[in-house]
């Protein structure tokens, strides 16, 4: 398993147009221990090992490239691996099985509010989130005036991050996230999150991401956001990778998939209503 970022930013970003190559990624989770297991339970596990699985791979080879000024969407249904692969691309998770090299200036939004303090103001966690991400002070002060003006959360700026809505801290967060100038950019389900204006706004940063020769990488349930803002999509299922290419095509599989998955639930549940199980 490998994985390499910045450091290699000098020897990669001139020997290939890709910003992120996967190969074979692949990630593994052991299903015999938890925090919670006890001895009695260990023990019972022991004795009945023989009658489940003992792993459960939340991704499984799963290759995947994208160009520098691509926008990749990954989809897919509750539980396909897709923030485990932005976990894995992030750093936040090493994978099981194989590789995966970033070119360049890695920024991501996984969370709302991953990484802030709810007891600072908004203008210190943009401070603090420079310092996390290793960027000069001077530079970072530069860079204030503008993420406050892109975040548009009025006086709030100056207010705990406590008070903030989740709204308010997903244009905090995706403005800190995108005015670093990243060259991969690692966003999770918080795109949809905000007004309509702010989504505008959001929509023509990453445009402007992309017009620069950015790789993004873009996690969400919001199908318009993929058909409408992202030049490829790819389709997670059960961890693997079921469709990779045009927007419109892979969105259209999914939601046949979805509603194939919704009937058949559907009918085993009036097949148990049926037998009196449920």
């Amino acid at each position: 398993m490998n994985v390499l970022r910045e450091a290699a930013v000098n020897t990669l970003r001139g020997s290939s147009p890709y910003a992120v190559d996967a190969h074979g990624l692949g990630v593994r989770y052991s299903l015999r221990f938890t925090r919670k297991t006890t001895v009695r339970q260990s023990f019972q596990h022991a004795l009945r090992r023989h009658r489940g699985p003992t792993e459960f791979w939340a991704l499984q080879d799963v290759t995947f490239r994208v160009a520098q000024g691509e926008s990749l969407a990954v989809i897919g249904p509750n539980g396909a691996g897709k923030s485990t692969l932005l976990q894995v691309l992030a750093g936040i998770i090493e994978p099981s099985a194989g590789t995966v090299v970033i070119r360049g200036k890695v920024s991501s939004l996984l969370t709302l509010g991953a990484g802030f303090d709810p007891e600072l103001t908004g203008v210190d966690n943009i401070v603090l989130a420079g310092e996390f991400m290793g960027i000069d002070h001077h530079e970072m002060a530069r860079r204030l005036p503008g993420i406050i003006e892109f975040a548009d959360i009025g006086q709030f700026i100056d207010a705990p991050l406590r008070t903030y809505s989740s709204g308010m801290r997903a244009r905090l967060g995706f403005s800190i996230a995108t005015a670093v100038d990243p060259d991969v950019l690692l966003v999770d389900e918080v795109l949809s999150t905000g007004d309509q204006v702010f989504r505008e706004k959001s929509r023509r940063r990453i445009e402007e991401l992309i017009a620069a020769a950015k790789g993004i990488v873009l996690v969400t349930h919001d199908m318009e956001w993929v058909t409408t803002f992202c030049t490829r999509a790819m389709l997670l299922e059960k961890g693997h990778t079921i469709a990779d290419g045009d927007p419109a095509e892979v969105v259209a599989m999914h939601q046949e998939h979805s509603a194939r998955s919704r009937q058949e639930k559907e009918a085993e549940a009036a097949r148990l209503r049926l037998s009196g199980v449920l």
